[in-house]
């Protein structure tokens, strides 16, 4: 068998000694990001993407290694090991391949088999498969034995079929090519549990409900994984059902049968040995292959949700900021009043308190002018609206606000406020905020995630953020190890002002760690800013190979030395000034001049430590240094008079924010409360294979209302404008409308943070925090 490199070599079509370069260096402790940005000579430029992938089937191999040889010692402590087992399992590349050929020799408790064979009943199984010609009950008469508790040549047959079946069901390949043939051939079959039909409503699609067990997508799979635990829905995996209705025996038993080379000839044994065939797939085969291949089904499925909620979590975390503007955060509520949290342009609190515009108190008129009042004392360039409830009637107030006070020249912007309360609460918030109530806090999150989202984001755990399909479903530790992954990506891949960022983001930077991170801002706080990245090392605790890792991706905007606020490592600072150097310029008077860095020839600063790619990077980055590579700043336009459901009309043009991206569509924010889908096939004219080709979370688009359900609290979009409502589309197919099964996406400040129902839509209906940006 290859060794792990090769394979994962060859896995990503890429030469081993790239893999070995690289899983050295994680051994040691280094970082994706800091390998992918700062180590391309060694890995041979593989990029993010690939070092992940690599890391992660490094984890998956490894595993199966330790487990290799965790079998391997216990056959060989059982004195069984053979030469041919040994060489079976060291051929063997998936942990299902491993346990099938450990099942013969796994401690298992004692089983009927067993207990025939010790009763002496193994040759009469073995003399009875060998020779067929052999009648089993008069043969069998020769094993009658009361003292071992065989009373009569029925309990005699009975053990010596337990003892064929067991041998039959623990045949690694019989196991291997069951699996396969069900794989491509079963059906999944879905039905509704009697008595349930009204209970399980949100599930309906699936009362009766069959389809290629290999091709049930993520979502639809994962459905009916939570309708089966709760207790609605029912399934089984059926195979050439109702093709033959003569047939008497399963598919699988013939393929026993063929395996164990048994024929029904009309020999003596014949029958007896087609009963043993048949009990062995009824009794101890169909439970076990249906339960492997729906946690293959299970596996498949959450994979691909987690890469959903991965990439959503990546396009939210890389949204556009709007940067460095004085905003007012509101957090919306009726009878408890609008919480407002006055936020200056480096993202201080600067002053704080509430109005109560609405009903009981119905202070209009008093709540726009006290938010005018902080406006022109703070100038407020922007307004920050949460989604929950009261969220368009507070829209409505500031409405009104700009109109009697257009000199302030003001824009709205609504922002998804889920994870809000979970922040406030938080013991982080606690120390960050200590003077603000728990509500005050929540709309200086609001506010935030307006001028930074990552910034603000990172504060609350990723698995919080709810833009995946059935987050709640999924093996959390894989979850929370993809997560953790795409937050780290994107802080690095962002850079972090080191004199302005908080615990959490320094948290995340390549090489740092939670109490890194405190120390760095203790430090901070008693020394005052960073002139330099060399007073890292002064830090408790941030040693040579903690800088070595996380000194690229730490920025200070205004220092001692230019190149401290770009990307540039300090370790190839002699690249920068060799280059000045060989000009007879300064550092400081080469950064940024586009015009001379694109006229120099990067071959000709090549090192031994620091090769072409490298040199390059660093031309790239002096050009434009510490640029930021997230988008521009946009906000949606809403509709006026479109607020809720029932104000929604079959075939109105709207502009709203993508806030989800599933593999089945997309969801938008029409500002009703209540998000659109628009199913993959209206996305484009054009076939989409994958609906993030055509857009992603965060992204402003146009659509077009085909349908509203206002019971069911769905609506149809689509964006292409020429679609007609009332036309049949894919989405009104099965497959499509499949996709929402279970819950009900967000309704106002009510289900805010809580565990809404997580049906098909509960996952994908979660909102993107920050990004659904609205205003006029």
């Amino acid at each position: 068998m290859n060794s792990i490199s090769q394979r994962i070599a060859d896995e990503l079509g890429v030469r081993e000694q790239q893999v070995d370069a690289t899983v050295a260096m994680l051994d040691e402790g280094a970082t994706v990001p800091f390998i992918a940005r700062y180590r391309k000579e060694v890995t041979g430029s593989l990029d993010d993407g690939q070092l992940r992938t690599l890391e992660e089937r490094l984890r998956y191999l490894r595993e199966l290694e330790d487990r290799r040889g965790a079998i391997l010692k216990s056959i060989d402590e059982q004195g069984k090991l053979t030469d041919e087992l040994k060489a079976a399992i060291g051929s063997a590349d998936t942990k299902n391949r491993l346990e099938d050929l450990y099942l013969p020799y796994k401690p298992k408790r004692r089983t009927k088999a067993q207990i025939a064979r010790e009763a002496g009943l193994e040759p009469l199984a073995d003399a009875l498969y060998d020779d067929p010609a052999n009648e089993p009950e008069a043969l069998a008469a020769d094993y009658v034995n009361a003292e071992a508790g065989v009373a009569d040549t029925k309990a005699a047959l009975d053990g010596a079929r337990y003892i064929l079946m067991e041998r039959f069901a623990e045949d690694a390949e019989l196991l291997g090519q069951l699996r396969d043939f069900i794989w491509q051939q079963g059906q999944l079959k879905v039905t509704v549990v009697e008595g349930k039909e009204t209970e399980g409503a949100k599930f309906r699609d699936y009362f009766d409900h069959v389809e290629p067990l290999k091709k049930v997508p993520s979502h639809r799979a994962l459905a009916i994984l939570r309708g089966r635990n709760e207790g609605i829905l029912t399934y089984s995996i059926v195979v050439g059902e109702g093709e033959d209705d003569r047939r008497q025996s399963h598919p699988a038993e013939q393929r026993i049968a063929g395996h164990w080379n048994i024929r029904d000839n009309g020999r003596a044994a014949d029958k007896w040995l087609s009963d043993v065939v048949r009990w062995t797939w009824r009794v101890k085969l169909s439970t076990q292959i249906e339960t492997d291949l729906m946690a293959q089904v299970r596996e498949t499925a959450e994979a691909e949700a987690i890469n959903v909620f991965a990439a959503n979590l990546k396009d939210l975390l890389l949204l556009a900021p709007a940067g460095p503007r004085a905003t007012l955060g509101l957090d919306p509520g009726l009878r408890t009043g609008v919480k407002v949290a006055i936020i200056d342009g480096t993202g201080e609190v600067a002053g704080h308190g509430a109005i109560f515009p609405h009903a009981p108190k119905n202070q209009w008129d008093r709540s726009i002018e006290q938010l005018a009042a902080w406006c022109k004392q703070y100038r407020i360039e922007l307004v920050a609206i949460g989604n929950g409830t009261a969220s368009r009637e507070t829209e409505k107030l500031v409405a009104d606000l700009i109109k009697r006070y257009p000199d302030l020249n003001l824009a709205r912007i609504v922002v998804n406020e889920s994870g809000a309360s979970i922040y406030s609460a938080s013991e982080f918030a606690a120390r960050e905020l200590p003077d603000l109530d728990v509500t005050i806090r929540g709309a200086v999150s609001i506010a935030r995630r307006l001028q930074d989202p990552l910034a603000e984001l990172v504060k609350i755990e990723p698995k919080s953020i709810g833009v995946g399909q059935y987050q709640h479903d999924v093996s959390q530790v894989q979850l929370a190890r993809s997560l953790d992954a795409v937050v780290e990506d994107c802080v690095n891949g962002v850079g972090v002002d080191l004199n302005t960022a908080s615990v959490p983001l320094l948290a995340r930077v390549s090489g740092l760690n939670q109490t890194i991170a405190q120390n760095i801002v203790d430090f901070r706080s008693r020394n005052g800013v960073f002139r330099n990245r060399k007073q890292l090392m002064e830090v408790s605790r941030l040693g040579a190979r903690t800088f070595e890792q996380a000194a690229g991706f730490l920025r200070i905007a205004t220092g001692d030395n230019p190149l401290d606020r770009s990307s540039v490592h300090p370790e190839a600072y002699g690249v920068v000034e060799a280059i000045a150097a060989k000009s007879g310029r300064d550092v400081a008077s080469i950064v940024g001049d586009s015009a001379f860095l694109r006229s120099l020839k990067p071959e000709e600063f090549v090192t031994e430590q620091f090769g072409l790619p490298t040199v390059k990077d660093i031309l790239a980055e002096l050009e434009k240094p510490g640029r930021d590579p997230r988008p521009e700043f946009r906000f949606a336009s809403f509709e006026e008079g479109v607020e809720t459901l029932k104000d929604l009309k079959a075939g109105m043009v709207l502009e709203g924010t993508v806030t989800n991206v599933t593999n089945f569509g997309a969801f938008v924010d029409i500002g009703v409360h209540q998000d659109g889908l628009v199913h993959i096939s209206a996305l484009s004219h054009q076939f989409v294979n994958d609906p993030r080709e055509v857009v992603k979370a965060g992204d402003i688009v146009k659509v077009k209302v085909m349908d509203v359900d206002i019971p069911r609290k769905r609506i149809a979009l689509s964006m292409r404008m020429d679609d007609q409502p009332g036309e049949k589309s894919q989405s009104d197919s099965r497959g499509g409308r499949n996709a929402g099964r279970g819950a009900q996406p967000r309704q106002g400040k009510g289900g805010r943070d809580q565990k809404a129902p997580q049906g098909a839509m509960a996952g994908a209906l979660a909102q993107a925090l920050a990004s659904a940006r609205k205003g006029s």
